[in-house]
């Protein structure tokens, strides 16, 4: 029984349901029953009947599904796929940042550890994060870990203070304003489509900035046949399948979060058929990170 067989049948023997994010490996997301970002991601783990969850992606992603769903058993293929920018803030950041400034609303992207949103006000995608930022009352904004994001929302809220701390994603910070530069050259017709983990000039020179969900549907939105992307290159597998008629690059370096691709097509059929790499979160530190979560459900 070759490997997609297999996790057909598995699946339905498990009464499973796969959830994968785009800057999953291609095999992966044609694998899944459903591809999105984290914001998408979450509200299909929250939803979720099947008995048991998938989670192709990063440990964050998985607690999240867990917090989100806690009957539902969650399965993480690659346990140790985790996520070097939820690895910057740690709870005791956040409680003296929180000290120092009385005031502040504490805004937890949700990429972090599960502690990290335990003790925060309320979580954002990249997706929302506008959004959450403009709903809060508070003058001053507590944003973590993400200095990019943060200093990104930051611009369009000039009557907030925000309190930015050093966190920062590795993959995104590779992408530099010479590889926009020089990709433009190159690719002179393309329209540049990049994520706001990247650095402000890397922003600034681009012709969109938005989270994967929202790069994908301005490209099927655009009338441009030619796109350069600056975000994880496992994006560009939906962007071909759905627009067979365009072209995607990167941006002239190699754009892979080694995390997000740790898991393989083979690890996902051993999780089903196994039931290996359960996802747990202790219950009392899970009910404290699912307040701030149903707080940026309610936005």
């Amino acid at each position: 029984m070759e490997t997609a067989e297999a996790i057909r049948h598995w699946k339905q023997k498990r009464n499973a349901v796969i959830l994968a994010h785009f800057y999953q490996l291609g095999e992966i997301q044609d694998a899944a029953d459903f591809v999105g970002d984290s914001l998408e991601l979450a509200k299909k783990a929250r939803d979720a009947t099947a008995d048991i969850i998938v989670f192709c992606g990063v440990r964050f992603m998985a607690e999240t599904a867990k917090i989100l769903n806690p009957q539902k058993t969650v399965l993480l293929p690659a346990p140790d796929a985790g996520c070097p920018m939820a690895d910057m803030i740690t709870a005791s950041d956040v409680l003296r940042m929180r000290a120092e400034h009385p005031g502040a609303a504490v805004m937890c992207y949700v990429n972090s550890d599960v502690s990290v949103k335990a003790v925060s006000d309320i979580c954002c995608t990249s997706s929302n994060a506008l959004r959450v930022a403009r709903s809060l009352r508070e003058e001053e904004i507590i944003f973590v870990p993400d200095k990019c994001l943060g200093g990104y929302v930051a611009s369009f809220l000039p009557e907030k203070r925000f309190i930015l701390p050093e966190g920062y994603c590795p993959t995104h910070h590779r992408i530099t304003a010479a590889d926009i530069t020089a990709s433009r050259a190159a690719k002179p017709g393309a329209k540049v489509l990049v994520h706001p983990e990247c650095t402000p000039d890397v922003a600034a020179l681009a012709d969109f900035v938005g989270s994967t969900a929202q790069i994908i549907d301005a490209a099927v939105r655009s009338d441009a046949k030619e796109f350069l992307i600056g975000t994880e290159e496992g994006v560009l597998h939906r962007l071909q399948k759905l627009c067979p008629d365009k072209r995607f690059y990167n941006t002239g370096r190699t754009q892979v979060c080694p995390n997000m691709k740790k898991t393989r097509i083979e690890s996902v059929l051993l999780s089903l058929e196994r039931l290996q790499y359960p996802v747990t979160v202790e219950e009392g530190l899970a009910k404290r990170a699912l307040l701030p979560l149903e707080r940026m459900f309610a936005v």
